[in-house]
């Protein structure tokens, strides 16, 4: 697969921290939100499927750390710097034009501006 641009590498690190905590929260918050919601179901069901959710998890944060797939963490997106905003009185002060009204379109029948659609006829005919 020479080109593909992503590939398999062995030799990537895997966040194993990082992907615990997270499941641990995801598992936390809907352990909760579940018991809140769901007191009268089977909550051994739920139960279980939050637990089979965390290899899940680690196995597809595993594939994809070797595939070289990092997301960043809060601080780091915050550390970035924010391109500036624009707003239209920033940009009419930066001398761009404003924008340029469009022209009418031609006249239609729908519009008044075109025949009566009839055969033989010259428009609506008046009482």
């Amino acid at each position: 697969m020479v080109g593909m641009g992503v590939a398999w590498d062995a030799n990537r690190p895997v966040p194993w921290q990082r992907l615990v905590r997270e499941w641990l929260l995801y598992v936390g918050i809907m352990a909760v939100l579940f018991v809140l919601f769901f007191r009268d179901g089977g909550l051994v069901g739920i139960i279980g499927g939050l637990l089979a959710s965390g290899p899940l998890y680690l196995a597809f944060g595993y594939v994809l750390a070797k595939l070289g797939y990092q997301r960043k963490s809060l601080k780091e997106l915050r550390a970035e710097p924010r391109p500036p905003r624009r707003d239209r009185n920033d940009a009419d002060a930066a001398g761009s034009t404003a924008p340029v009204a469009r022209a009418r379109p031609a006249p239609t029948k729908r519009t008044g501006g075109g025949g009566s659609g009839r055969p033989g006829g010259g428009g609506r005919k008046r009482r």
